[in-house]
This record gives C-alpha cells, sequence and structure tokens, in this order.
C-alpha cells in the first residue's frame, strides 16, 4: 500500500475509533454502571498502553521533561483531559450519542472566541456566521431530541459542552508544550495522568471491589473504549499526519459526527433523521468555515491531541 492509502486508511480508521467511543459508553450504560465507575475502567485499562507510549517517545527525546514541564502535563491531564472526559461521561446519560457528538465538535469555535475576548477584538463578521452556523446546527439536532423526550436533553448538554469547553483549554495550554516536548510524549503523559486522576476519584467514592462485581460486558466495553477509542486512534491521526500532513487528516477528522450517527443507528437504535443530517451538515461545515477564517492554535496542534 502506498504512503498516502495508508495514510488515508490511518486517518479514517482514527476517526471511527474516536466516534465510537459514545456507542461504547451508551452501550455500558445499560449494565447499570455508573459514570465515575465507567471512566475509571476505561483509564484503567487505558493506561499500561499510555506509559508504554510515554516511555517509547522518551527514548528518541532531545531533551527530558523538566518539574515546570512536569506541573504543567498534570494540569493539563487533570484539569484538561481528565475533567473533559468526566463531564461528557456524566452528559452521555442524559443525551444520545448523535448529539454528543455534535456538541463536542463544536470546540474550535470556544478556542476562536477565547482568542477573540483575550486579544480584545470582535471576530470578523464571516466568522460570526459561521457561529451562528454552526450552533444552528447543534439546535436543530436538540430540538430533535426534545421532540422525542430523549432524556433531560439540557443538562446533558450542559455537560457536554462544558466537557467541549475544558477540551479547548487543554488545546491552548498543550501548544506550547508541543514545541518543545512534542505530541507524542504530551498525549502519552498528559493523559496518563488523567488516568490516575480518574482512578484516585474512584476510590474517592466507590469501594475498590465494584469494579470486580461490574459485569463481564462492562469490563469488555471499557476494554474496547480503551483500546480502539483512545489509545489506537491518537497512533493514528499522528500516522496520518506524518504521512498526509495535517490539514488532510483534519479534514477527514470531520467525518466523526455523522459517524457517531450512523453507528448510534446502527448499534443502539437512535433515531437518524433528516433533521439530525441537517444539524450535522451544518455544525460541520461553521466549524470549517470558522477554522479557516479565524486565527486559532495550529491545526497540527489541533489534531495531535486525544479526544475526550
Amino acid at each position: 500500500m502506498r504512503p498516502r492509502s495508508t495514510g488515508l486508511a490511518c486517518a479514517l480508521l482514527g476517526a471511527v475509533g474516536f466516534s465510537f467511543k459514545a456507542v461504547l459508553v451508551k452501550a455500558a450504560y445499560r449494565y447499570g454502571v455508573d459514570a465515575e465507575t465507567l471512566l475509571a475502567l476505561r483509564m484503567l485499562y487505558s493506561l499500561p498502553l499510555f506509559l508504554l507510549l510515554g516511555l517509547a517517545a522518551a527514548r528518541g527525546a532531545a531533551e527530558p521533561i523538566g518539574a515546570a514541564d512536569w506541573r504543567a502535563l498534570a494540569l493539563l491531564g487533570v484539569l484538561g483531559y481528565y475533567g473533559s472526559s468526566y463531564l461528557d461521561f456524566l452528559g452521555l446519560r442524559h443525551i444520545s450519542a448523535a448529539l454528543e457528538r455534535l456538541i463536542l465538535f463544536v470546540y474550535p469555535t470556544i478556542v476562536v472566541l477565547y482568542g477573540a475576548w483575550r486579544e480584545r477584538r470582535s471576530p470578523s463578521r464571516p466568522t460570526w456566521w459561521a457561529l451562528l452556523l454552526c450552533y444552528a446546527g447543534v439546535a436543530l439536532v436538540v430540538t430533535h431530541d426534545l421532540r422525542r423526550g430523549s432524556g433531560d436533553v439540557a443538562i446533558g448538554g450542559a455537560l457536554v459542552f462544558a466537557s467541549a469547553v475544558c477540551y479547548a483549554i487543554y488545546l491552548l495550554r498543550a501548544a506550547p508544550l508541543l514545541t518543545r516536548l512534542g505530541s507524542a510524549r504530551v498525549a502519552a503523559w498528559a493523559t496518563a495522568i488523567a488516568c490516575v486522576a480518574a482512578v484516585v476519584q474512584f476510590l474517592a467514592l466507590r469501594p475498590i471491589a465494584t469494579l470486580a462485581l461490574q459485569p463481564w460486558p462492562v469490563h469488555a466495553l471499557s476494554a474496547a473504549m480503551a483500546v480502539f477509542s483512545t489509545v489506537l486512534p491518537i497512533w493514528l491521526v499522528s500516522e496520518a499526519i506524518r504521512r498526509l500532513g495535517a490539514g488532510p487528516t483534519a479534514m477527514i477528522g470531520s467525518l466523526g459526527p455523522p459517524i457517531t450517527m450512523l453507528l448510534a443507528w446502527l448499534l443502539l437504535g437512535e433515531t437518524l433523521g433528516a433533521l439530525q443530517l441537517l444539524g450535522a451538515a451544518l455544525v460541520i461545515g461553521g466549524v470549517r468555515l470558522v477554522a479557516a477564517g479565524e486565527p486559532m492554535i495550529p491545526v497540527r496542534t489541533r489534531s495531535k491531541l486525544t479526544a475526550p
């Protein structure tokens, strides 16, 4: 297989892997597991793999990680990736997998708005229209779920949006570290720290025996989430960037929301209607226009980091 074909396959498989996460979480919730236990299981299964990735990346590193860098990585892991993942898991108790993926996908708009606020400037008029397009798409899917009475949509949507805000902060604070340490070490060690934070939270709230008492499908889904929707997609996307470049990889990553919608329809029995597809098209189009029209963190930075 030619390098470009391999890169396209890696980018597509990475997008599918990240899109599968919400479906696996919703499937696990059917067995009565709570968000804290499920997140802890996902992180426990992910932790050894991230430690291996971090050690492998350290071998070819030009400089060691200093004490200040470790503090920054800890902040990224705890406040960014762990916080984002926990809020996302809580939100998925209340909303569909399709709506969750669309709300998370708006994180570039949060980055742009934060950048405009920090620089005390107003986004351009085309950017405002792109933002309106993006959030109109989310509103369409929210309206669809409200009409169907699909859980407490307002609470779930707010939690997932807060997750997107945490993820945007994660990206903004990670950018300087990526320049010095490289994407592999930042992703591996920040996420490993997030894994430890999730386990510590679980131990503070639940007896450790609760993990062993979970039915085997919950463990199987958690392990699948760790491998196929966390660690493997990170490697696949990094490999796609190496072969294709950041721009084409990010474009393929835009397929995430419709992939989640299709998987949720096939595997969870969620509805898939014209209103949802139109909302997804508006969100994807709006996000692409925002990213193209406003200064924000480099696309290579956005493409190399983990998703919640």
